[in-house]
């Protein structure tokens, strides 16, 4: 079993990096995430969990990356550029003033895209003390930087077209070409290497000023990563794709609660047999990157580990895939003698069987267990009720692919679920019955009932926090538009909601230096 110390009783806020405030359309690593981490201190949160914080593929999705380890440029803080003096105060101003409630994903694009270019022209003009720095980045990480710079570089060279429709010696990565592309497109691959090396220079401030109050930063590393993507275009050995480079094999769910025909994802599978003989090297370097930029790490689907729901490549829907067997504690028991201890959490959602049970406890990863999960009409219902939980594990009101628990409890059949009108309401009774309380106070009550149980760890999405309906919904799974989106104003954290906040973190024993958890209860 894995070694890592039992997580203290703690709490904290699920919050994307996107949905901080702010003047530039989408929330970044500037003043606003640090004003966020003073709100988590003062209401006695200890843990901040974010979604992957890679740049954005297809949908907007941060699950849909066209790197694994790339930061996303849209969260460079161009407030902090400007301090450097590589932006005016007049290039960052709007024109038209950004949505404060919502991303405008394309808007927002293109105009920050534009001002980290200018910033790059200014910051290789003068070629200040930073530059030494800049360059010692580019050697430190080329081991990634290096295939993603190019891919970016060639990808909007072809019109933003994915990589298998590039010209065919490109795509295939002959050298003679890609060095070209190199010489060709150096302005293009030196500005990206600047963007990331300003990425990195922001998360590691935001990051050391996080430990020093005392909170721990949970990141998020998708089991799969997306076909038009630098990973897969570097290293096409190691998933299953055709000679032109096209998925034979994707992933995806089985039908389940939010699906009648399962979930598509479209993210070619591994060749874990090709993994595994290059000694897994890939997954270390991956993991060992998320170490460098999180205190915590969640595996999404980890139960894909286990076993992972396959998919024909032309498939029209998900209904049509197949179990197939993962790595299993091999890959894990790989990554541990090369990593040390793993500080991970087990998103083992889904269907859960006996097999990914035992996996996550030879691991020795705390799962994950919804409340909304906790009150329908099927027998593992129980599995998501706080008196069954054990202490080992992280209780949630909601994830990000939930509905918002007060749009949840006031949802209709069609909205986000295949419930009829019956399961509907009986599963809000069994709700009330089990919180004794007319439902008023809804998001509350369940953020309580997390608060109170008995798991080492309680999140809430902000959205709970603020007893949001649907409309601040972050993601709807099987759907590719309106997601992502939803960002906080800074008037809606006030010192009412905080101290509500820190008062129940208090009841409940979960702010920092509180009484270790009472013994004798189920680990």
């Amino acid at each position: 079993m894995n070694d890592i110390k039992r997580l203290p009783r703690s709490s904290g806020i699920l919050l994307h990096v996107s949905s901080l405030p702010g003047d530039h359309g989408i929330g970044d690593l500037g003043p606003a995430a640090h004003e966020f981490l003073e709100f988590l201190e003062r209401t006695g949160q200890s843990l901040w969990q974010m979604l992957p914080v890679g740049p954005t593929g297809y949908g907007s999705s941060p699950y849909q990356s066209p790197s694994t380890f790339a930061g996303n440029p849209l969260f460079v803080s161009l407030e902090r550029l400007a301090e450097r003096g590589w932006l005016t105060h007049d290039q960052l101003q709007v024109d038209v003033p950004f949505r404060t409630d919502q991303v405008e994903f394309d808007r927002v694009t293109a105009w920050k895209h534009e001002r980290l270019a200018l910033a790059y022209e200014q910051f290789a003009a003068e070629k200040s003390e930073d530059y030494g720095e800049f360059l010692r980045f580019r050697e430190e990480e080329a081991l990634w930087l290096n295939d993603y710079t190019l891919f970016i570089a060639l990808k909007e060279e072809a019109g933003g077209v994915a990589w298998p429709d590039w010209p065919a010696d490109l795509a295939a990565r002959d050298p003679a070409a890609l060095q070209a592309a190199r010489l060709r497109l150096a302005t293009v691959i030196n500005r990206e290497a600047f963007v990331q090396f300003q990425f990195a220079r922001q998360w590691t401030a935001l990051r050391q000023q996080a430990n020093a109050r005392g909170i721990r930063i949970i990141g998020d590393v998708p089991i799969f990563v997306a076909h038009d993507s630098s990973d897969v275009w570097a290293h096409r050995e190691l998933f299953h794709l055709n000679e032109e480079g096209r998925p034979t094999l994707v992933a995806g769910v089985p039908p389940d609660y939010f699906s009648e025909t399962g979930q598509l994802w479209g993210n070619p599978l591994y060749r874990w047999d090709v993994l595994a003989q290059h000694g897994f090297e890939w997954w270390i370097q991956r993991l060992r990157h998320a170490f460098e930029l999180f205190d915590l790490v969640r595996i999404d689907h980890f139960r894909g580990m286990e076993a992972y729901w396959e998919i024909p490549g032309d498939a029209p829907t998900a209904a049509s895939g197949r179990w197939v067997t993962g790595p299993g504690i091999q890959l894990f028991r790989v990554m541990e003698r090369a990593l040390g201890p793993l500080p991970l959490i087990a998103e083992d959602l889904g269907l859960i069987t006996p097999e990914v049970d035992a996996l996550r406890e030879d691991l020795g990863a705390p799962g994950m267990r919804v409340l909304q999960f906790g009150f329908g009409g099927d027998p593992l219902s129980a599995y998501h009720r706080p008196h069954s939980f054990p202490r080992h594990a992280v209780v949630y009101t909601g994830t990000h692919d939930n509905n918002t628990t007060t749009g949840w409890f006031r949802s209709q059949p069609g909205e986000g679920t295949t419930q009829s009108a019956e399961e509907i309401t009986q599963e809000r009774a069994r709700l009330l019955e089990y919180l004794g309380t007319d439902g008023s106070d809804i998001a509350w009550d369940v953020l309580r009932l997390a608060w109170a149980s008995v798991a080492d760890t309680a999140l809430a999405p902000l959205q709970d926090v603020l007893s949001l309906g649907t409309k601040a919904r972050f993601n709807l799974p099987g759907t590719s538009e309106g997601n992502w989106g939803w960002r906080v104003a800074r008037e809606q954290l006030t010192p009412a909601l905080e101290a509500r906040l820190r008062q129940l973190t208090s009841i409940y024993d979960r702010q920092p230096g509180c009484r270790p958890s009472p013994a004798g209860l189920p680990e």
